[in-house]
């Protein structure tokens, strides 16, 4: 015989199969395998059909395409044996499934089997059609089953119901048909018809509420009788694990009555005293045990019950925690974070094995039993629960210090008793994990430095000894290096001594010595080294004695490759070296920041300000306008009454560091000029004489200073942060190229230069929702007539703020599409700011083809996902 005849055993092709010692072996045995049940099947051999459909559904599994012998399993399905019949159905089950055309053939067949007089061809029907019915079979077939609900043999019962589950899942709408057969199903004394009765019974109160209704006024108090016998039930072999009578059923029980009981009262009543025998009576100590304290435990959480049950609930998850077993002490974290906002005095008193769970061995544990402890604090035990937390995470592994460290920063933030509390628990959590830590972090402790005064003296002698031990935490350099610039002279001569403090001998060259290594430290990074800079200035001011050392540390940086210290140290050393009469003003101590509007900004309940290319902005209540380039200035934002006035982005950005007061400037004559440039704005600000205008250009006398007028204090905050940047490099000392220009030097302003910028474009309006809107201002360059300059502005026209807005834009082959970041990620509502963006675009058939482009915008609204696109191709001739 032909070892690939149809007549082959499945053993022997199973044997062949895997007898192949490469991929394209096996593919030619089952392609020869495949070939010859074709043939069969042309043939219609009925002698074999059941065993070709056997191999094919070998070789389904194996991953081969069997499709070819789908009409087989109808044709073993009619076919009048069981045999035959057990082939066929299980081909059915295994080759299609319920989106199948073929299934329509097949309805017929089992409405035959349905009432075939053999229970065993009925059994075989009803899995079936429990496995693949379409909502059509089970419309067609539902009679047939809910009359086997109540056949005479038990398995058929069984199987029917399971059938049933699949039947009110595909159609809703026949759920009331099975409710009375499923009450009386509730009834069954065998436990295999009643698993299944329970979960038909439950499916069925999720889909209907009539359902639910009846089953809790007419089967509550027999479901409680059968869970009361299966709890007190004598030992029954055939049902026992581990000692516990048949534990499936009790869980199917409880789970049962969790759905009857919650929200309902009488029916809650009925099943307390089941509830608590359950939770005093079942062995711990097995995993099934577990397993019934557990569904117990939730049920006792879900339904409507008086505090005792629950107390005896939460006692059953404390002693999960104690266990061994990782699982069972995860799933009782897990209910204890559902737990605690129905008692949270109950949790409470498990608080130190939770604690404990928190330096677990195991990854998930640590952070799940983290967030219960989160939610576990309150005013009454932050401060032990913090030190706990602290203490820990001191020996924590690296990879969890993350985690903890934004949890106990949180903690401290929102719960501080006090504000030296809150300065020392923050400064133990920078000096253990300062590179963990969010840059928010140590701006809110300045912030809160700066609202505490009369702890002025005790902080900055506390963060010279934590940056003495702890110099490798960035973050405890860049407090400790603000703190000391500001309140320098505060740390050397001791002032606001505590009681519980020690005192400290502090000379200004070890005040200086500290702040010149953090700046030559390799690890520190820019910011670190801009803030060491700032610092520096100021102690120059507070240590006259340490001027010439101080200038000597600044004119190091002057070689930086790093274009912002080399322009600060150059800036710097000038003020230091040649204008002692400005420098004490310049660098007088910060003013108290507004800690309630800070808070309120890093929660998101106020607005970031944008700034348009109109020089709109939003005003912030404690200032002038905020711009999305300057991080760090949230700590050195002063704050103005006065409402914003147009301006440039950068002078909006000089105008946050001067607290929004210099938005023009005044001639002797008492007249208002126009706006200028951020240079211009610098320059006006250390000059109060006269400017004479002569040819269109202007010139600026820095040192015609006036006995009647002193430069602004909130000057400041200029030095304090980013000095407006310069579009070139500024060279190095001793190399070629032009002149360094000192703008504190009476140099002033090149005179601008007048600029063709070739034709002007009126703005167009690209797009237009119904809230949102996008204007186009076209810009171009004589010299380059293919470019096209474009200014995106954005604006809002709803009552919602948009957040995470981003812009996105792609244009065809022959245009080349430049997008640079957008001023903002938060458009503001109803009009009152913008966003802008520029996109520069190179027509590389200029002349030939226009511009099109086609947008896509996204953002958030109330945080759910909203979309918008569209194609411009309104664009202005000529571009």
């Amino acid at each position: 015989m032909n070892p690939f005849s149809s007549g082959t055993r499945l053993r022997d092709m199973i044997r062949a199969i895997r007898a192949c010692k490469t991929a394209a072996e096996e593919r030619a045995v089952v392609r020869k395998e495949c070939a010859s049940i074709r043939a069969a099947v042309s043939d219609n051999d009925n002698d074999y059909r059941h065993r070709n459909l056997a191999k094919l559904m070998f070789i389904h599994m194996l991953g081969y395409p069997t499709h070819f012998g789908q009409m087989e399993c109808l044709k073993l399905i009619a076919a009048p044996g069981f045999p035959e019949k057990r082939i066929g159905y299980l081909g059915l089950m295994l080759l299609l499934d319920e989106r199948q055309e073929v299934l329509m053939l097949v309805t017929n067949s089992l409405k035959q089997d349905l009432n075939h007089t053999n229970q065993y061809i009925v059994g075989l029907a009803l899995c079936a059609l429990g496995n693949i019915s379409s909502a059509e079979m089970a419309r067609d077939l539902a009679p047939e089953v809910e009359r086997l609900l109540q056949f005479r043999d038990p398995n058929v019962r069984k199987k029917a119901a399971l059938c049933s589950i699949r039947i009110i899942k595909k159609v809703p709408d026949l759920a009331e048909n099975f409710v009375n057969a499923v009450a009386s199903l509730l009834k069954e004394k065998h436990h295999g018809v009643l698993l299944t009765a329970i979960q038909l019974c439950a499916d069925l109160c999720i889909i209907s509420e009539e359902a639910l209704e009846y089953f809790r006024k007419k089967c509550t108090e027999g479901l409680v009788k059968v869970l009361k016998d299966a709890v007190n039930s004598p030992y029954a072999p055939e049902y026992d694990i581990a000692g516990i009578a048949d534990p499936f059923l009790q869980i199917r029980l409880l789970r049962i009555l969790r759905i009857l009981g919650h929200g309902d009262a009488d029916a809650s009543d009925l099943m307390n005293d089941v509830l608590a025998q359950v939770a005093t009576k079942t062995e711990s100590n097995k995993n099934a045990g577990n397993a019934i304290l557990y569904e117990c435990v939730e049920t006792i959480m879900s339904i409507e019950d008086s505090g005792g049950l629950r107390v005896l609930a939460i006692n059953i998850l404390g002693r999960f925690l104690s266990n061994r077993d990782n699982n069972i002490r995860y799933v009782a974290l897990n209910m204890l974070m559902k737990a605690i906002s129905v008692d949270g005095q109950a949790v409470q008193r498990h608080r130190a094995t939770i604690l404990e769970c928190v330096k677990d061995s195991d990854a998930s544990i640590r952070k799940r039993a983290l967030e219960l402890v989160y939610l576990l604090v309150n005013e009454s035990n932050v401060q032990p629960l913090t030190k706990e937390l602290i203490d820990y995470l001191e020996v924590s592994d690296q990879d969890f210090k993350a985690d903890l460290t934004a949890k106990i920063c949180s903690i401290v933030e929102n719960l501080s008793p006090e504000k030296i509390w809150y300065i020392d628990q923050m400064l133990r959590v920078l000096c253990e994990a300062g590179n963990y830590v969010k840059d928010d972090v140590w701006h809110a402790l300045i912030v809160v430095i700066t609202n505490a005064s009369n702890l002025h003296g005790y902080t900055v002698r506390s963060l010279y000894r934590a940056i003495q031990t702890s110099g490798d935490q960035e973050a405890v350099v860049r407090v400790a290096v603000w703190c000391i610039g500001e309140y320098g002279d505060l740390l050397i001569n001791n002032i606001g001594m505590l009681d519980i403090e020690e005192p400290i001998t502090v000379t200004e060259n070890d005040a200086v010595d500290v702040i010149e290594v953090a700046i030559k430290r390799h690890t520190s990074d820019l910011t670190t080294r801009a803030m060491c800079l700032i610092a520096l200035l100021k102690l120059s001011s507070r240590f006259p004695s340490l001027s010439q050392r101080i200038k000597n540390i600044v004119t190091q940086s002057k070689g930086s490759l790093l274009l912002e210290l080399q322009q600060r140290s150059i800036e710097f050393d000038s003020i230091i070296e040649k204008h002692q009469n400005l420098r004490s003003a310049l660098v007088e101590r910060m003013p108290v920041l507004d800690e309630a509007t800070y808070s309120g900004r890093r929660a998101g309940s106020l607005p970031q300000a944008v700034s348009t290319s109109q020089g709109n902005a939003l005003q912030l209540p404690n200032g002038g306008p905020k711009t999305v380039d300057a991080p760090l200035l949230d700590l050195l934002d002063l704050g103005a009454d006065e409402p914003a006035q147009p301006n440039s982005s950068a002078n909006s950005f000089l105008q946050d560091l001067l607290g929004g007061d210099i938005l023009s400037t005044s001639t002797q004559s008492g007249t208002t000029q126009p706006q200028k440039s951020g240079t211009d704005v610098l320059l006006d600000l250390l000059s109060t004489g006269s400017s004479s205008a002569q040819n269109g250009s202007s010139t600026v006398d820095i040192f015609s200073v006036s006995q009647d007028n002193k430069t602004s204090v909130s000057a400041l905050d200029m030095l304090s942060s980013a000095i407006v940047p310069t579009t070139q490099p500024l060279p190095t000392p001793g190399g070629s190229g032009s002149p360094i220009v000192d703008l504190l030097d009476g140099v002033g302003p090149t005179p601008p230069v007048p600029k063709d910028n070739g034709p002007a474009y009126p703005p167009v309006v690209v797009f237009e929702s119904k809230a949102l809107s996008l204007i186009f201002n076209f810009s171009k360059e004589p010299e380059s007539p293919q470019t096209t300059h474009i200014e995106a502005s954005f604006s809002n026209k709803s009552s919602e703020v948009y957040t995470d807005f981003i812009f996105q834009a792609a244009v065809p082959k022959f245009l080349q599409l430049n997008l640079e970041p957008a001023s903002s990620n938060n458009l503001p509502a109803n009009g009152n700011g913008s966003i802008t963006q520029k996109l520069r675009v190179t027509n590389n058939q200029h002349g030939k083809k226009s511009l099109v482009m086609r947008i896509r915008i996204s953002y958030k609204l109330n945080n759910k996902d909203m979309l918008e696109e569209g194609q411009i191709s309104n664009f202005p001739r000529g571009l």
